[in-house]
């Protein structure tokens, strides 16, 4: 018997019809009145992130590493989540890692029937030596995909702390995660288009999850990104202006103490 896939929210038919006939600028209202209910679905779930936040926490402190698993839009997320931690707070590019069904390819190019297999999930992160001291969180708009069910699965039954970023309440996948986030956003603007309201329910908590953990990791000071990467002219400008605010020097010597101590972090503490 087919799964009935209308069952769940994220499949349920749109509230808008005839979206063919609507002029452009219904189209968007209408869209942007869906997208302002997201932040209010998210703000329902705040304690759950919380505890899983302090979940993660306590292992990266102890060296563990945090990785997200996906497929599709939810995988894309994933990885570009963790693509953005090294150059925002300069931490290794192993401490955040996002693995979406199908490989690196994927990231662009849908792969056929990747998120159907269980066991690829484990085997994606054996290959980055994953750890009890490690967190898995597995995301998925459906909670039913198969790769992130297995991979969650797999690192439970090794005594890993597993978690998830879902959009239907009661799935599968969040009973595998033992630190669950269910963001229930109700159905699509298109109906099935979980990239729309769904993706940005999980991009939301997906800045608000690793933004927390890496304040408490101390990769914060203030409100500045002290150890972000120099890697580019833009984030050499806004590293000396944090750099002459914090301590009152000049433009010229903010620069000189960035590129002797490499970080805005470091260029302070030097004169402070």
């Amino acid at each position: 018997m087919a799964e009935n896939l209308s069952a769940l929210a994220t499949e349920s038919t749109s509230t808008y019809d005839n979206l063919e006939q609507q002029t452009v600028d219904t189209i968007l209202r209408q869209i942007n009145a869906e997208d302002k209910t997201v932040p209010l679905a998210v703000e329902k779930v705040i304690p759950s992130i919380e505890a899983l936040v302090h979940e993660i926490v306590q292992r990266m402190k102890q060296g563990g590493r945090l990785f997200y698993i996906g497929a599709g839009t939810s995988g894309r997320l994933g990885v570009v989540d963790a693509s953005e931690c090294p150059p925002t707070y300069g931490v290794p590019h192993d401490w955040v890692i996002g693995l979406i069904a199908g490989g690196d390819s994927a990231i662009r190019k849908a792969v056929e029937n990747a998120e159907d297999d269980e066991k690829q999930a484990w085997l994606d992160m054996e290959a980055y030596g994953i750890d009890s001291l490690d967190t898995v969180i597995g995301i998925a708009a459906s909670g039913r995909t198969p790769y992130v069910i297995g991979g969650l699965r797999d690192a439970n039954a090794r005594g890993i702390l597993t978690g998830c970023i879902v959009c239907n309440a009661g799935s599968a996948v969040a009973a595998e995660a033992k630190f669950p986030v269910e963001v229930v956003v109700g159905p699509e603007y298109v109906t099935g288009s979980t990239r729309m309201k769904s993706g940005t329910a999980q991009k939301l908590v997906l800045n608000m999850l690793s933004t927390a953990v890496m304040i408490q990791l101390g990769r914060v000071r203030g409100n500045k990104m002290v150890d972000m990467q120099l890697s580019n002219h833009k984030l050499v400008l806004r590293a000396i202006r944090m750099v002459r605010e914090a301590t009152g020097v000049s433009d010229e010597v903010a620069a000189e103490l960035l590129e002797k101590h490499g970080s805005v972090r470091n260029a302070v503490d030097a004169i402070q």
